[in-house]
Formats: C-alpha cells, sequence, structure tokens
C-alpha cells in the first residue's frame, strides 16, 4: 500500500507490540482484517495467501469457506495512536485504508452510469465514483471488470461523438484506460474509423488529462489487435501521430504524458507503412529532446522507437540532422540496458550508413571504446554483431593514434579490415 515505509525492527531500538504485527510478514499491520476463523492478518498478506491457492487460515488451519475479510477498525485505530506515540523514533503514522469496493454498489453504479434516461448529472456522478474506485486499488479494477464494465463505458464513450466530447465522455474513457481490453473489444475500435477519428480528436483536447488518456487507449488498441490492416488503419490517421508527438514536445514535464507518449508511438511505429507519417510530424526530433529526461523502461522504448524509424531514409536523415542524435545513441551504449544497447548500436548503424559527417561525430563522441567494451561484454550475440558491424563501418574514421595506441583493440575480436 502507499505510504511511508515503516522502518525495520532492529533500527528502532524497541519491540513493536506483538497483536500489531501481521502473522504472516511479521511486519506491522496496516490494514489489519479479521476473518472468519476470529484471526487477524495485515489485508495485503492474507491476500496474497489466498491469491497463491491457500483454501485454509494461516495459522488455525481451519478451512475458510468464506473469504470475505472484516476491516478491524479498532486494532487499526490502535496502531495508528501507537504510530503517533512513537514518531520520535521515526515512525510513521499509518494511513486509513480505503475500504474494497463492494460488487453491489458497483453494479449500481455502473447501472446508474450506462442508463441514457437518468439525468446526466446522475450519470456523470456514477462514472466520477468508478474512477475514484479503479483508482484505489487492482482488487477495486478487477470488481469493476467482472461486471462487464468494459462494453458499458465504450457504449459511452462513444455515445453521440458527433457533437464533440462530453464530459460524460471524457470520464468513461478516463475509466476505460484503467483496465486492459480483450481482443474484439479493440478491433471493435479500431475497425470503426468513426471512433479512431473521434480519439485523434481528442488528443488536441484542453484537457491535459483528456489527451493522455486519449493516447493510452490507441497503444491499448494497437496493442490488443493482431490484424495488421486494423493496425494499418489506425496508424494511417496523420492527426494521431501529431498529437501524440506534440505531447512529447510541450507536456514532457508531466511524467504520465511522457511515458504514455513514449508507449503510444512505440506502438504505432511497429507498422511499417506508416512510420513516415511519424517523420513528418516531427517525431525523430521529439525522441531526441526527450531520450535523456526517460527512466530505463520507457528509454528503451523510445531507443527501439528510434531504430524503426531509422529503417526508413526520411526517419535517418532527420535524425542525423538532429545534433544531438549520435552523441545520445553512443551515450547511451552499455549505460542503460542490453536491449537499450542493442537498439543504440542498431540506430547508430543505421545513421553513419548514409552520413560520413555522423561517422566523425560518432568517433568523436567516443564510440570506438564503447563499441570495443560492447563486443567484449556479455551482451547479446545480436548486439555484438550490430558492434562489429559498426566497427567496420567507421573503420576509415578512426583517428591513427586510437587505433595504434589501442590495447584493447588489439585483443578484441574484431580483425582488423
Amino acid at each position: 500500500m502507499p505510504g511511508t515505509a515503516i522502518q525495520p525492527l532492529d533500527l528502532v531500538g524497541f519491540q513493536i507490540p506483538y497483536h500489531f504485527r501481521c502473522p504472516i510478514s511479521l511486519e506491522l499491520m496496516r490494514d489489519p482484517v479479521t476473518l472468519t476463523t476470529g484471526q487477524t492478518y495485515d489485508r495485503s498478506s492474507i491476500d496474497s495467501w489466498v491469491a497463491t491457492g491457500n483454501t485454509t487460515c494461516p495459522i488455525s488451519r481451519a478451512p475458510l469457506t468464506d473469504f470475505t475479510f472484516i476491516p478491524n477498525h479498532t486494532l487499526r485505530r490502535l496502531i495508528q495512536d501507537w504510530c503517533v506515540a512513537n514518531q520520535a523514533f521515526g515512525i510513521q503514522r499509518i494511513p486509513t485504508p480505503k475500504q474494497p469496493a463492494d460488487p453491489t454498489m458497483v453494479r449500481t453504479l455502473l447501472g446508474q452510469a450506462s442508463l441514457v434516461s437518468n439525468l446526466f448529472q446522475s450519470r456523470l456522478s456514477a462514472l466520477r465514483r468508478l474512477k475514484g474506485l479503479a483508482r484505489d486499488s487492482e482488487k477495486n479494477r478487477c470488481v469493476i471488470s467482472a461486471h462487464n464494465a468494459r462494453e458499458m463505458l465504450m457504449d459511452i464513450l462513444f455515445s453521440d461523438t458527433g457533437s464533440g466530447s462530453s464530459e460524460l465522455n471524457v470520464e468513461a474513457l478516463a475509466v476505460l484506460v484503467m483496465f486492459q481490453l480483450c481482443e474484439s473489444q479493440c478491433e471493435s475500435i479500431a475497425s470503426d474509423p468513426d471512433r479512431v477519428i473521434y480519439l485523434s480528436h481528442m488528443l488536441f483536447h484542453s484537457s491535459i488529462e483528456v489527451r493522455v488518456n486519449s493516447a493510452s487507449l490507441f497503444e491499448i488498441v494497437l496493442s490488443g489487435t493482431r490484424s495488421s490492416e486494423l493496425r494499418a488503419q489506425i496508424s494511417n490517421v496523420d492527426e494521431i501521430f501529431e498529437g501524440v508527438t506534440d505531447m512529447l514536445r510541450n507536456l514532457s514535464s508531466y511524467p504520465r504524458a511522457l511515458k504514455t507518449g513514449i508507449r503510444s508511438l512505440f506502438a504505432l511505429c511497429l507498422v511499417k507503412q506508416t512510420r513516415h507519417k511519424a517523420v513528418q510530424a516531427g517525431t525523430p526530433e521529439a525522441l531526441i529532446d526527450r531520450l535523456a529526461d526517460l527512466d530505463k523502461c520507457e528509454a528503451e522504448r523510445a531507443l527501439a522507437t528510434i531504430e524503426l524509424l531509422c529503417r526508413i531514409p526520411s526517419g535517418c536523415s532527420a535524425f542525423a540532422s538532429h545534433a544531438l542524435s549520435v552523441p545520445l545513441l553512443v551515450k547511451t551504449i552499455l549505460k542503460i540496458s542490453e536491449r537499450a544497447t542493442e537498439y543504440a548500436a542498431g540506430a547508430l548503424m543505421a545513421v553513419c550508413s548514409g552520413s560520413e559527417e555522423c561517422q566523425k561525430e560518432a568517433v568523436n563522441a567516443g564510440v570506438l571504446t564503447q563499441l570495443l567494451l560492447l563486443v567484449q561484454s556479455d551482451c547479446t550475440e545480436r548486439a555484438k554483431r550490430k558492434a562489429q558491424m559498426l566497427l567496420k563501418l567507421l573503420w576509415d574514421s578512426w583517428p591513427e593514434d586510437s587505433i595504434g595506441n589501442s590495447d584493447d583493440y588489439a585483443c578484441s575480436e574484431i580483425v582488423p579490415f
């Protein structure tokens, strides 16, 4: 659960009261719940116990015929009071947990939101409550999803789209992107040009959240659609590349916008036929400008997207003309992950193949040392092969002293060409 972690027991200088510890994890309980057997556990621990297939009480070993966990409010308040009393020892007060969604309430909210004859404000209020529940926990999302919520939300999202996006459409979208869609649901969106166009327009909405949610839904649909024809149909819409690329340019200070933009562009650029549209939208420049701001996972996706775009001439030219492309790609080698290294080497290979100027830039940026280390590392064979090909390509650009004085080169597996 979110919140500041409790200090390890051996650091606080005193013992946590026995009854405040979860019998499973032996840690201070944050959300104590009581089973029908009368035993109390931390909710996350007993959830994990049951999720792994156990059907007995961990302490009494009595069979669990009822998996309803009753919140032990009295014990939680005692634990909170104890935390407050021991703040001087670095103990943080545990937050009051939000209770799991009640299936009956979820069913009522979904019915209230989907019934067209209901008052607009009543439907909107129901959607917002569903959004809050879905954001609270994975368990809540499972409860909501079990009631055919995705179909209902899609119906609301794409209802009355001719008049623009209303608050109902926007809230339905916000809830929908918190769930994975099945293939048939993804295809029902991808195969409907009106739905695709509607979503592409929402990429330019005045609300940042709506723009990010639209991009997120595109990524979900593209990833969940097997049909290459349907994926091409989506990525053939110019506005999608423009909208997502604009997010990278202008919303980079919003972490979710940056992450969603990278994921969406990668999904879009997997479609070979429409990569030129990404180049036309300025995607290469946006990717290079944001590369240093990304965490490991998204940096890998960005570099994979860069390599994909380098497979077309216009993409290579766009990266070659950006002053930071070559230095950043060289710097990335061996710095992020094996995958990132492989993608960076592949992109460098493509860019340098068509430009002597880029070859010189790569050498000046120190690519020789990086490639020699890469060849001798434990990276993938594919990455080593790309490094060897790049060394061969750049051979004529090496300064004589860098070759003659390189002991690393002498002992490497690369044979002078």
